[in-house]
């Protein structure tokens, strides 16, 4: 068989079972009913129980994406798990997941790029296709809840649990798969998004506050700026890359950060906003999860055919951004 490109082949997502809508935070922080959807386009979103684990809300996406693209489980060479959340900080997660999933000939690694963890994982796996022929699973998964400090607004409304997952597999189509990709990155805002303690670099200690080992959002009107930004400038670039224009594009599928912010992205570029995917409404934001698990929820209400372009960007802390084009 001469590969000429990766295509995408299955689908899946999964979150938790406790179902939490925006009147439960809005009450703990004082906020007034609404303000949480008029500022985010949030209605409610999944939190992780106590017996809930990151491999095992991974392990559920991958599952239904495995099923959903009929491959046979021993085919799978690799498996990409985009996690900010991992179970251990030590050892990764991605062998725990293949492992629940019975993939005994598959390679795994965690990838830890925030938001745009996705976009990067599906990058890497499209490369890896290409070169060896092989299907791969590329899982996005995150239990963020866990890292919320819930006297922060800016957090607290926001974050959410979810996976999402796709399947890669080798193609003879050479009009088909990734046809143009963007990654950017920009270190000069490191801290906008950040947890302060627990890595090397401040390592855990008997008298750290525990807020220290929270996430916290140091400025979100500049990260608004920042995201919108990166976004719509990574998604030119891999509209230029492709040889598209934005009106080529069939389903816009952006992080699902802030409703806000991807409906000035939608601007930006001269999209119809009716080629956006939502699920914000519904499943908040769960980081590098929300491109996946949307794409999962797209296909289930309308399956992609072939021939469709799809248009995903993120951006997110580190910071990291990028952008994909595929051809279904």
């Amino acid at each position: 068989m001469s590969i000429r490109s990766s295509r995408l082949a299955g689908f899946g997502h999964g979150v938790p079972a406790r179902c939490v809508e925006n009147a439960e935070i809005e009450a703990g922080l004082g906020l007034e009913p609404g303000w949480i959807e008029r500022r985010t386009g949030i209605r409610r979103r999944y939190w992780a129980e106590p017996g809930d684990t990151l491999s095992g809300l991974a392990a559920g996406a991958g599952e239904a994406a495995i099923e959903d693209a009929g491959i046979a489980r021993q085919d799978v060479a690799l498996t990409l798990l985009a996690t900010s959340t991992p179970d251990h900080l030590l050892p990764p997660s991605a062998p725990l997941l293949a492992h629940r999933l019975g993939l005994v000939n598959s390679g795994a690694i965690d990838l830890a790029g925030a938001c745009s963890g996705f976009l990067y994982a599906l990058t890497l796996a499209d490369g890896f296709v290409r070169a060896h022929g092989r299907p791969v699973l590329v899982v996005a998964a995150n239990i963020l809840s866990r890292r919320i400090n819930p006297a922060e607004r800016a957090s607290s409304v926001l974050f959410a649990d979810a996976a999402g997952a796709v399947v890669l597999i080798p193609s003879r189509d050479a009009d088909a798969g990734l046809l143009g990709v963007d990654l950017a990155s920009d270190g000069s805002r490191y801290d906008l998004i950040s947890i302060p303690a627990g890595g090397s670099n401040r390592p855990f200690a008997a008298d750290m506050a525990a807020q220290d080992c929270l996430m916290t959002m140091r400025d979100g009107r500049e990260m608004f700026t920042q995201a919108v930004g990166m976004m719509s400038d990574c998604a030119r670039r891999a509209l230029d890359h492709a040889g598209l224009g934005a009106a080529d594009i069939h389903r816009f599928i952006p992080h699902q950060a802030n409703a806000r912010i991807f409906d000035a992205v939608c601007s930006d570029l001269g999209i119809a906003p009716e080629k956006t995917v939502r699920t914000i409404a519904d499943y908040g934001n769960s980081s590098a999860a929300t491109i996946p698990l949307s794409m999962s929820v797209a296909h289930q209400e309308k399956p992609f055919a072939a021939g469709e372009r799809l248009l995903l960007t993120a951006a997110g802390a580190g910071l990291t951004g990028g952008a994909c084009v595929f051809r279904m």
